[in-house]
């Protein structure tokens, strides 16, 4: 009895409490959406008929085809576009180069489905850019529903992704490399492929993993612009609401194949880095050489015209959040009258974002300390399923996520379905990923030396983490966490699935105002929820001194 009490420290009860709380609300809920994939809806029996079914018949195959050859497009066009922009932003000497970085986050912080409505305003049937090019020069613009238009959308928002990854990888560039093989004669278009892509090619496969997750699982896009080109998380979304009144067994097994999909793959990027990876110091980071001519101006150009594009949107939206609305149509003049119509009638959905996302990084933060402190410092059995369990979050689209909650919580002893916990469990679910691999990366850098000096004069060693370790982990949890809060503001997929009436959140506000054609109370409520995420950025970058986020 005695070993049991000096074996039960209080890691060893913080690693089972959190591999108890995996196995109930990850790995139960997994089980029963494979489960109920395979079930018979009359009879619950095992059965494959759900995935012949979808292997059958054309509609339903073609649209995994689909997603797959959205979320290829989107991603190779995302790592040209971001990493060329991280590229000419680290290597030369960009005007205004700080402010274009964060109006490329900025650009990043919105749902992508605002991005889709923002181009509905401005190249839909009666766009702003469509009926002007067709009044004036009798040019009728591309439509942006459809494949191109869905592909056009995800890439503006993902490619600050990749953007991101890349410039970060390329801060660790020594410069003694690029000059040295310059000197045995190598160029810059060969200094870029034999040198830099080498060294920053483990981190881009990581961000371009992170495009091809989001673009396979975005809903709102699709939903919004893709009429006849369907798409596997909106097919999965349709079925699901389609069969509440009998079974979503169905939907549950196209699930199941979206996910095992995206675990092969997250496993094979995840086997290439673990071989292509390696340890960079940058002892003496590059610097930035001025270009002149004719290619600063078109460097210049390209990177402005690519950042415009990308804010278009927001810019878009702010803009018709002003103007005069009548039904779906917008009118001459200015007027608040949209904003007023949001504080008064979906007042509770801003009230939700907040407190819902509030209460989430909370336990966010809290959960991302101590499991990035067990994996890293208290490795054991128990430990690895923890930190192989936290995988599963980045292969679950959010409509996904929220099916398989419903799945595993709709009955009793477990009725979470309706209420407030199990969005909160969502968003908790969907972003401590985020917040986990900062933490667990800035753990790396403190050398455990630093605890036992601590331990060896006198403190426990519960004391010295909470004292010593947590402090020196802050701006790693910090930079995670604004990340995690901001995605978790934004989340629509999820909450779509997961919402009532009670629970309703500004995402799911909007996007139920833009079915509705309310464009003017979307665009006000889009406005409010881009003004929420741009001043918890600054609240950031005030706090750390930093004028980046890493991912």
């Amino acid at each position: 009895m005695s070993k049991m009490k000096k074996k039960m420290d209080f890691w060893t009860a913080v690693t089972i409490i959190i591999a108890a709380l995996f196995i109930l609300f990850l790995i139960y809920p997994l089980f029963s959406l494979f489960l109920t994939g395979f079930q018979n809806p009359e009879t619950g029996q095992f059965t494959m008929d759900n995935f012949i079914r979808f292997f059958r018949k054309k509609y339903y195959y073609q649209t995994l085809f689909n997603s797959l050859k959205i979320a290829v497009c989107v991603t190779c066009i995302a790592i040209v576009t971001g990493s060329a922009l991280a590229y000419f932003m680290s290597f030369y000497k960009i005007h205004f180069s700080s402010a274009l970085e964060i109006l490329i986050i900025i650009s990043m912080l919105s749902p992508p489905f605002i991005g889709a409505y923002s181009w509905i305003l401005l190249l839909g049937r009666s766009g702003a850019i469509t009926v002007f090019f067709k009044n004036v020069f009798g040019i009728t613009t591309p439509s942006i529903y459809g494949f191109g238009g869905i592909v056009l959308v995800m890439t503006l928002k993902l490619f600050p992704f990749i953007f991101l990854y890349v410039s970060g990888a390329l801060k660790k560039v020594d410069a003694s490399l690029v000059e040295a093989s310059s000197s045995l004669g190598c160029g810059a278009l060969k200094n870029i492929y034999t040198i830099i892509l080498p060294l920053v090619l483990p981190t881009l496969l990581a961000g371009s993993l992170l495009v091809f997750m989001n673009a396979l699982g975005d809903f709102g896009t699709p939903r919004l612009i893709g009429e006849g080109f369907q798409v596997m998380p909106v097919v999965i979304y349709n079925e699901f609401v389609s069969e509440v009144g009998g079974t979503a067994n169905f939907s549950a097994a196209l699930a199941t194949i979206l996910v095992l999909i995206t675990a092969v793959l997250f496993l094979i990027q995840k086997y290439v880095v673990n071989r292509l990876s390696f340890t960079m110091s940058s002892m003496r980071p590059i610097a930035r050489k001025a270009i002149h001519g004719w290619k600063s101006a078109v460097v210049h150009l390209l990177i402005y015209f690519v950042v415009f594009l990308a804010l278009l949107p927001q810019i878009t939206v702010i803009f018709t959040s002003f103007l005069k609305t009548q039904g779906s149509r917008f009118l001459r003049g200015f007027t608040l009258d949209s904003y007023r119509a949001v504080f008064k009638n979906l007042s509770d959905s801003i009230s939700n974002t907040l407190v819902f996302g509030a209460v989430a990084i909370t336990i966010v933060v809290l959960l991302g300390i101590f499991i990035s402190y067990i994996s890293v410092r208290r490795r054991n059995a128990a430990t690895g399923f923890i930190d192989m369990s936290t995988m599963f979050p980045y292969i679950l689209p959010g409509s996904v996520l929220g099916i398989t909650l419903l799945l595993a919580f709709n009955k009793k002893p477990l009725l979470l379905s309706g209420t407030t916990f199990i969005i909160i469990l969502a968003y908790v679910i969907r972003r401590l990923p985020y917040t986990l691999r900062s933490s667990a990366a800035i753990l790396y850098q403190i050398s455990p030396s630093m605890e036992e000096a601590s331990i060896s004069l006198g403190c426990s060693p519960l004391k010295t983490f909470f004292k010593i370790t947590v402090v020196l982990m802050l701006p790693g949890v910090f930079s995670g966490a604004v990340l995690s809060w901001i995605t978790i503001i934004n989340e629509l997929s999820a909450s779509l699935i997961l919402y009532t009436g009670g629970t309703r959140t500004m995402s799911v506000a909007i996007y139920t105002e833009v079915l509705r054609s309310g464009y003017g109370t979307a665009a006000a409520m889009s406005t409010v929820l881009t003004a929420i995420t741009v001043l918890s950025l600054v609240i950031f970058f005030k706090l750390s001194g930093r004028r980046s986020v890493d991912v």
